[in-house]
Parts: structure tokens; sequence; C-alpha cells
């Protein structure tokens, strides 16, 4: 068997929790490989909406085992309220889930930091998300860090003081005014780390080379989007993890020889949350319309989505990093209404045309170049099958084929697991 894997392909946001659920029938488990609470998966079923931070989107299955790789940063008290949530729906966290020892947890100071971090760059805020996910990466590659399993060891509360009043003297180095009551953000903390403590603890790579050999079927699930990805994207305005293929290798411990489909999920437009360089961001009233139609506000932040037409410069880009082998175009139906679409074919780049991702994709550099597409006026929620898409949505996803030379095999047509169609 091989570990299939599903990826964002533009800047997170892209509908991963939704097709997560739709596919993890087919798997034993679903194993999420990097990211931590700065993520929100969001998943409609049963006419209910569950957002998801930091347990794979397979929960809602009682067959499958939901696996935290060691790639994850785990908050326990964002991991709290997500089980506290699950027991409210009945599920039977304790039998499916399962949480890699070699995770890192976010401690309360980790938040405070990146609060003071942030309040610090003044105009030239990168956008984070204060889950303390930048300082918990930041210690774990400065050797710093404190793992799932050091709550196993006797000292774990002296290894915990010390780093925490490291932090305390960091954030005075920021000289901001940030107001807090770690007594108060400790004891809520502590609390939740018992929980935790309660779940099963293992040694996940061993857990999935030996499901491996056992036949079992396995999805990879990541978090935030390719553009994201702290080596690959829009950096510095990007996340602290490798959100690619290749950060399922490292976030779970897996060979790369082991995978074997990459499922590359995208919006048949782009979105992106917070600051950074997007192309094809739109001010008008298009851009306005996908952003209520499609309800575009971070599942995490509640902040409202910046959007534009869809960027197969970018698209094509994230393809070829992750080795797609399978693209899924998500929020089909939000186009709906549109009398015509554009999308982005090429980039104008200091002065010359280009087709490729280049180093610097700032608003100054970069005029998009765009194909002009019909729209269609027909609702595509109540949709089941591809005989009944409209013309020009099967024409407009036959050129995104055509161009990226992947097929298109889902197209989401609502946000309920039922409104999805395979080709």
């Amino acid at each position: 068997m091989a570990v299939d894997l599903l990826l964002g392909l533009q800047w997170g946001d892209e509908g991963k929790g939704k097709i997560v659920d739709v596919l993890t029938s087919n798997y034993n488990i679903i194993a999420r490989f990097q990211g931590g609470p700065n993520a929100g998966h969001t998943l409609v079923f049963n006419g209910m909406k569950h957002v998801l931070h930091t347990i794979p989107s397979g929960i809602f299955h009682e067959d499958a085992v939901n696996l935290v790789g060691n790639g994850v940063v785990i908050d326990p008290v964002i991991f709290k309220n997500e089980l506290d949530k699950l027991a409210t729906q009945n599920v039977d966290y304790r039998k499916s889930l399962v949480i890699s020892r070699k995770a890192h947890l976010i401690l309360p100071t980790h938040r405070l930091l990146d609060a003071a971090s942030e309040a610090s760059k003044g105009k030239a805020k990168i956008g984070s998300t204060l889950k303390g996910i930048g300082p918990t990466y930041m210690d774990k590659t400065g050797r710093n860090g404190i793992r799932v399993g050091d709550l196993e060891l006797d000292n774990w509360k002296d290894k915990y003081r010390a780093l925490a009043n490291k932090h305390e003297s960091m954030v005075n180095f920021y000289n901001v005014d940030l107001e807090y009551n770690l007594e108060e953000l400790e004891t809520e903390f502590f609390e939740a780390v018992d929980v935790l403590k309660s779940l099963k603890f293992i040694d996940s790579e061993e857990y999935l080379h030996q499901a491996l050999r056992d036949q079992k079927s396995i999805l990879a699930e990541g978090a935030q989007g390719s553009l994201l990805d702290i080596d690959f994207g829009t950096y510095p305005f990007v996340t602290s993890s490798n959100t690619t293929a290749a950060g399922a290798c490292t976030g779970l411990g897996i060979a790369p020889t082991s995978i074997g489909e990459v499922f590359g999920i995208f919006k048949a437009y782009t979105t992106r949350v917070g600051s950074g360089p997007f192309p094809t961001e739109l001010f008008d009233e298009d851009g306005e319309t996908m952003g209520r139609v499609g309800q575009e506000f971070g599942a995490t932040t509640g902040r409202s989505r910046r959007c534009g037409w869809l960027d197969l410069v970018a698209l094509r880009y994230a393809c070829q990093v992750n080795g797609v082998t399978q693209l899924m175009m998500m929020k089909a139906d939000v186009l709906s209404g549109f009398k015509s679409l554009k999308v982005c074919t090429a980039y104008k780049y200091k002065g010359e045309i280009i087709q490729h991702f280049p180093y610097n994709v700032e608003v100054e550099n970069i005029t998009p170049i765009y194909t002009d597409f019909e729209g269609w006026a027909e609702d595509l929620t109540e949709m089941d099958n591809e005989s009944t898409l409209p013309k020009s949505l099967n024409a407009y996803i036959d050129f995104l084929e055509k161009e990226l030379e992947i097929p298109i095999k889902v197209v989401s047509v609502g946000p309920d697991r039922k409104q999805t169609i395979f080709r």
C-alpha cells in the first residue's frame, strides 16, 4: 500500500476538510502532518457545520483512525475545546484518535511571543493568526521545544517552567504594550494538558510503517496551502511549516517512495487571508460578490478573505512542486451568475511575459495577463452528475485540465459532503 496525500494548492482555505471527510470512507487512517490550530478545516453534513483546527478531518467516521503526526504543533487548550465539541456530537474520539509523541506543544508563552512579535512590526505585519505557531516551530528548530512525549516524564513541568521563563524575558525585549495574566493562562493550560494525557500517545512513524506492512490505506492531510509553504510560498508572508508534499514525509516519517496519489485542491477562483502579495486580487464588485456568495471568512480568524480570479501561473507552480496527480476544484457554485470569468494565464514581469512563478510577485513587479471565459447562470448546488453541469463550466474545466495536464477528478458544488461531483 501507499500513502496518498491531500494538499491545498493556493493560500489555504481551499476546502481540504470537506474533501478529507468525503474520502475518509476509502481509508483506514487519516494522518495530519503539519501546521497547528492556525488551520480551520470546515465540514458540513446533516445540516450542521463543524470546524476542526488540529484534529484530522476524518474524525466523524468511526471506522477510521485519526493520527496527529510529529510535524503538527498542538495547543492543548484549543485541542481540548475541539474534543469538548466532539463529545457533544457523540464522537468516540478516545477510540479513534492517536497522537505522535514527537509532536511539539504550543505553550501559553508561545502565544504571547507571537503577539509581541507581530505588534512590534507595525505596518510590516505578516498577518499572523497569533496562535503561537511560529514561536513553537522556532523552539523546535532551536532544539528548545517541549514534545507530547515529554508529558510522560516526571520532570516535564521543570522543562516547562524553564522555557516559559525564557519566553517571558523575550516578550519584555519587544517593548510593546501587551497585557496578560500568565497565571490564568497556565491554569487553563495545565487543565488541558491533563485531558491531552488521557489520550493515546504513539511512536507514529513506527505505527504508520506497521500499517503499511499490514496493507492499511492511509491519507495524509495537509493544512494551509502550498503558497504558504515556508520554502516555496510567498515569503515572508507564509506559515512556519512545509505545507507541500515534502512536508508529509518529514511530518509523518514516511519515505518518498511510499507516496501514491497526490490530490491537489483549489478553488475555482483565488482567496487569501492576511497580508502578502496577491497578483489577481480584485477590488471591485466582482471581488465583493465572490466574498459574499462564497462566505469568505477565515474559519480560524474570522477575518475577511481577499478574493480574485483564478491564478493559473501560481496553480501550475503548486502542482509542479507537489507532483500533483489528481485535481479537485472547489466552490464552482460561487461563480454562478458571473456573465464572464477571467483566468490569469501569464504574468508581465518587469516588462517580460512569463508563465512561471517568479521569486517576487509583489504588485509593483507583476501585471496579470488574463484569458476570458463565458460564465454560467445555473444554480449548481442541486446538481449531482457531470452531465448536468453547464456547458460553459465544462469548458472552463477542460481548459484548466489542458493547461495543467492533470485531470480534475472532483468538482464541489456546495459545502455539504453530498454536494460533490466525481468526474
